[in-house]
C-alpha cells in the first residue's frame, strides 16, 4: 500500500470465465479502464496537502450522509444577504406575518367556542398529514392551520428575493420546509389526535410495540445487517421467477434470455437495460406483475441485463465501461444468439439514459441495429431534473466525489438518504409515526421488497454521471463525447417511445418529455399515473390506472409539455398493452419460430438458470 495514498490501488474486477474460444467456451469480456474527458481529476498522489483535504472531506461526508455543509450554508447566506438589501421584501414579509397572526387568532378564537370556521390554508393535494377528521376539532385544527401558515410564509420568504440564484432559492425553500416538518404537530405524538386516540384505545401498548420496532431498526442500522428478504420474499423463489437462462456474462453484466411461451415470435427481440442503481427484477416481480412475462406472452423474445453489484475494487469502472460492457456487449450477444439484424431496445431510469447515449453513438457511426428505442422514466435533458438538482452543484459534487473516492463506491444507505429527504413527509416522518408511535408495520409487498434490495455505484462512473449529465447537461447540449467524438441525439432515426410518470420525484415527467426537443425522429410519449416505480409496474387489471398517449411525427411542430397534457388522448387502464402494440407495429410483419436459448456453438452457452448470480450479490 502506498504510504502517501492511504487506500488500496484501484484494481478492476475480472470475471472468472475465460474469453471466448473457437471451441465454443463462454464469451467473457474483461473490464478495462476507459479514458473519459469527463472523469474527475484527483489531485496528484504526491500532493500531500490536497490529499489531506480530500481525506478530511471524505470523513466529513460520512458524518453528513454525503451532503456538503458548505453547499447548504451558502444557500442560506445567499438568501440572507440579498434579503438584507431588499427592504421592500422585508416589509412584505412582516406584513404577511402580521396578517397571518391576526387571521390565526380569529380562527383559533372561533374554533375554541365551538364554531366551525373555514380553514384559512389548504394543504397540497398530495399532503395527507391533516386528512384525518380528528384534525377538524379544536385545538388540533388551530395547530394544523398554524403549521400551514408557517409553511406558506416561508415559501414566500424563500422566493422572489431579487438577485438570489434560483438554485439557492429552491435549496432555502427545501431546507426551511424540512425544518418546519420536523416540528409539525402531525409528527408530535402529544399533539397528533390520531396518535392520542390510538394510545388511549390500546392502553399505551402501541408505544411498547413502537419502541420494539425502533430498537429492532436501530440494531439493524448500527450492525449494518438490513433485511435482504423483507416480507419473506426471496429472489428466484417468489420474485424474478420467469424461466430463462444466463447466456452471457462479463465482469459487469449477466445477460438473461427468457424462455418463449408462444409458438411463434416477432423477429426482432427486445433487450431491456434496467437501472444499475437497483436490481433488474422490478421488471420481473411476481408473475402477475412481471413486464417480462407480459412481453413473452405477447410473442416477444426478451433479453434482460442484470448488473453486477460493484465492490471497492471496481472503483475505476467508468460510465463508458457501462456503455461498452453493458448495452453494446448485450446488443452484440442478442444479435449473435437470435441471428436478428435489429433489436428493440428498452431502458429504464439510468438504464434509459445510458441507452440514449449508446443509441446516439450508434447512429453517429452508422450502426442501425436498433429497431426502436423505449425510454421508461429516463432523462436525456437534466435542466429540469427535479429536486435531485438541489444536491448537485460544484461544491456538493466535490464533497460527494471525495466520499466515493475514499470508499470506492457510493453506498446504498447514502443513496437512500437523499431520496428519503425528497419525500421526507412520506418516507421519514409519516413512516416513523406509523411504526414507532402507532406501533404498526407496513405490510411488505413485492415492490417494497425489491426497493429494499439496493446496490452500490462505482466511484468513477457515478462521478462522471453526476458531473457530465446532471451538472453540465452535456447530452442535451450536444457536448457529450463517446470514444472521443461528440454523440448527439438528433442523429437517432429509430422511433422512440418515451414514458413519464405523474408523481415522479426522481425523473419528473416534464424532464423526460424534453427528449422531444433534440430528436428529429418519431417520438411517442406516454404520461402514466403513479410514481417512478409504481407507475412502471402497472399490469393490466390494476385498478385506478390511467395514461395519456400521443405520437409526434418528425415533421410536426414542438408542443410544450403542459399543452401536450391538455390535448393528448386519455385512456383508462395499464399502458403495457399500448406499448406492446407499439412494438408490434414496428416489428417485421411475419413471425418466426422462437430462437433457441443460448448459442454454445458461437460461444454463448447456457451458464445457469435465471435469475443468475449477479442479482443475488450483496
Amino acid at each position: 500500500m502506498n504510504p502517501v495514498f492511504p487506500f488500496p490501488a484501484p484494481q478492476l474486477h475480472r470475471a472468472d470465465a475465460p474469453t471466448a474460444t473457437p471451441s465454443g467456451a463462454p464469451r467473457q469480456a474483461e473490464v478495462l479502464p476507459s479514458a473519459d474527458a469527463t472523469a474527475p481529476t484527483p489531485p496528484a498522489h504526491r500532493d500531500g496537502y490536497a490529499l489531506l483535504d480530500r481525506v478530511i472531506r471524505a470523513q466529513q461526508a460520512r458524518l453528513t450522509g454525503g451532503l456538503s455543509p458548505r453547499a447548504m450554508s451558502a444557500a442560506w447566506a445567499d438568501w440572507a444577504g440579498h434579503l438584507a438589501l431588499a427592504p421592500g421584501k422585508q416589509m412584505e414579509l412582516v406584513q404577511q406575518a402580521m396578517t397571518d397572526a391576526a387571521r390565526l387568532w380569529l380562527f383559533t378564537a372561533r374554533a375554541a367556542v365551538g364554531a366551525a370556521p373555514e380553514p384559512l390554508y389548504q394543504p397540497d393535494a398530495d399532503d395527507r398529514r391533516f386528512a384525518d377528521p380528528a384534525w377538524g376539532a379544536f385545538p388540533f385544527n388551530a395547530l394544523a392551520q398554524s403549521q400551514l401558515a408557517a409553511e406558506s410564509w416561508w415559501d414566500a420568504a424563500a422566493t422572489g428575493v431579487r438577485g438570489m440564484s434560483a438554485r439557492a432559492a429552491e435549496r432555502t425553500r427545501f431546507m426551511a420546509g424540512l425544518a418546519l416538518e420536523c416540528v409539525s404537530p402531525s409528527n408530535n405524538p402529544a399533539l397528533n389526535p390520531v396518535a392520542l386516540k390510538a394510545t388511549a384505545a390500546a392502553g399505551g401498548m402501541n408505544l411498547v410495540r413502537g419502541a420494539q420496532h425502533a430498537l429492532h431498526d436501530a440494531v439493524q442500522a448500527f450492525a449494518r445487517t438490513p433485511d435482504h428478504q423483507p416480507g419473506g420474499f426471496a429472489v428466484g423463489r417468489d420474485l424474478a421467477i420467469t424461466l430463462g437462462q444466463v447466456v452471457y456474462r462479463n465482469a459487469l453484466i449477466e445477460l438473461i434470455q427468457y424462455q418463449p411461451t408462444t409458438p411463434n415470435v416477432f423477429a426482432e427481440p427486445v433487450l431491456i437495460t434496467p437501472a444499475w442503481i437497483m436490481k433488474y427484477y422490478i421488471l420481473d416481480l411476481t408473475p402477475p406483475q412481471s413486464l417480462v412475462r407480459y412481453l413473452i406472452d405477447r410473442g416477444h423474445t426478451v433479453f434482460m441485463i442484470s448488473w453486477r453489484n460493484p465492490q471497492r475494487e471496481d472503483r475505476d469502472l467508468s460510465l463508458d465501461d457501462y456503455r461498452r460492457l453493458g448495452v453494446m456487449a448485450a446488443i452484440e450477444a442478442v444479435c449473435d444468439i437470435t441471428s436478428a439484424r435489429r433489436v428493440h431496445a428498452c431502458g429504464y431510469c439510468l438504464g434509459g439514459t445510458l441507452l440514449a447515449i449508446a443509441a446516439a453513438a450508434m447512429a453517429r457511426d452508422g450502426d442501425d441495429r436498433l429497431a426502436s428505442i423505449t425510454l421508461l422514466a429516463a432523462q436525456t435533458d437534466f435542466a429540469q431534473a427535479g429536486e435531485l438538482l438541489l444536491f448537485v452543484d460544484e461544491s456538493q459534487l466535490a464533497f460527494l466525489e471525495d466520499l466515493m473516492w475514499s470508499q470506492g463506491y457510493l453506498d446504498t444507505g447514502q443513496m437512500a438518504g437523499a431520496f428519503q429527504l425528497l419525500r421526507s413527509d412520506d418516507l421519514v416522518f409519516a413512516k416513523a409515526m406509523r411504526e414507532y408511535v402507532l406501533g404498526e408495520r407496513d405490510e411488505i409487498n413485492p415492490l417494497m421488497a425489491w426497493n429494499a434490495d439496493r446496490t452500490r455505484m462505482p466511484y468513477l462512473m457515478h462521478a462522471q454521471y453526476l458531473r457530465s449529465l446532471f451538472l453540465e447537461n452535456r447530452l442535451s447540449a450536444g457536448r457529450f463525447a463517446v470514444d472521443g467524438r461528440i454523440a448527439v441525439l438528433s442523429d437517432i432515426t429509430a422511433p422512440i417511445f418515451a414514458l413519464g410518470t405523474l408523481k415522479d420525484h426522481i425523473a419528473p415527467w416534464r424532464s423526460v418529455y424534453k427528449v422531444n426537443l433534440p430528436t428529429k425522429t418519431e417520438v411517442t410519449f406516454a404520461l402514466v399515473s403513479g410514481g417512478h416505480n409504481a407507475g412502471i409496474v402497472s399490469p393490466p387489471g390494476k385498478q385506478g390506472r390511467r395514461y395519456q398517449l400521443m405520437t409526434r411525427q418528425p415533421h410536426d411542430r414542438y408542443i410544450d409539455p403542459d399543452s401536450w397534457a391538455q390535448i393528448a388522448p386519455r385512456f383508462d387502464g395499464s399502458w403495457w398493452p399500448a406499448w406492446a402494440d407499439w412494438l408490434a407495429v414496428r416489428s417485421s410483419p411475419d413471425k418466426i419460430a422462437p430462437p433457441s436459448i443460448a448459442a454454445p456453438e458461437l460461444g454463448y452457452p447456457a451458464l445457469e438458470p435465471a435469475p443468475g448470480s449477479y442479482v443475488l450479490q450483496r
